[in-house]
């Protein structure tokens, strides 16, 4: 692959490490201009230190002010905007319900929803003017939403993820509807992915486990797929790279799946 992204223009929404810097890197090798969104202080610096032409806006991404920031700041950059990924996301640790103290579940399900559904819906929304402006005879206007193998098979996550990732599913079917043909919009549902910073809800007690800290996770990773591959975030950003080109043009509300194979055996 080598230019597959020459002359687009992208923001990143939650790219400071795992899949979300995976695809900045990724975008930047295949000719994009890239822009990001990321909370974390510390992750910010590294990407303004190691990618000084990226412009890095830090804000919490389930705000509409931190995606209004970084909407404008991509569009002052660059001209305007082409396509844009959200990577946001936190994890329950595969809590069942019947494990969740009652009186969590709704600072839990805030928790979960606000962060991997919420987040989404605010960085369209805030894009969707600059991306409409964007289209023309030739291209066509992306968002990459990511969604995950938990919104496809059980067992993956447990209830709050499972369900917030099959809410983002549904974004991707509802808005591929809604803003055909201005803009293409599809999700990307990696399997589990080594060397990534997802961490648990703080409201559960977990936000200081990571879920790359599991014992043993590169041999269980591989050892449940079929294809008994491992997959990092670079694995997965390929998927994206290519959603985000014009040679996909004839896919919206699509999704694809590195994931290993696991429907295979499912």
């Amino acid at each position: 692959m080598s230019g597959w992204l020459d002359g687009r223009r992208a923001l990143v929404v939650g790219a400071g490490s795992g899949i979300g810097r995976a695809v900045v890197d990724a975008f930047v090798e295949e000719g994009a201009r890239v822009a990001v969104l990321e909370r974390d202080p510390d992750k910010s610096a590294a990407i303004r230190a190691e990618l000084p032409d990226v412009p890095v806006t830090v804000g919490d991404a389930t705000t509409r002010e931190a995606n209004d920031e970084a909407v404008a700041s991509t569009v002052e950059a660059f001209g305007g905007l082409d396509v844009l990924v959200n990577c946001v996301g936190i994890f329950d640790f595969y809590r069942g319900l019947g494990e969740l103290d009652a009186d969590l579940i709704d600072v839990a399900f805030d928790e979960m929803f606000r962060t991997n559904v919420k987040s989404h819906l605010h960085s369209v929304r805030a894009a969707l003017p600059a991306l409409r402006a964007a289209k023309t005879a030739e291209s066509t206007p992306v968002v990459l939403l990511t969604e995950s193998t938990s919104a496809y098979y059980a067992g993956r996550g447990g209830v709050l993820y499972v369900s917030s990732k099959f809410a983002v599913r549904g974004i991707v079917t509802s808005l591929a509807y809604e803003f055909a043909p201005d803009v293409r919009v599809n999700g990307v549902a990696p399997g589990g992915t080594l060397n990534t910073d997802l961490r648990g809800l703080s409201s559960l007690g977990l936000s200081g486990q990571r879920l790359d800290d599991t014992p043993g996770r590169e041999a269980e990773l591989a050892g449940r797929v079929p294809l008994r591959v491992a997959l990092s975030g670079k694995d997965h950003a390929w998927s994206y790279v290519f959603l985000a080109s014009e040679r996909s043009r004839g896919i919206t509300g699509g999704v694809l799946h590195p994931d290993g194979g696991i429907g295979a055996k499912s």
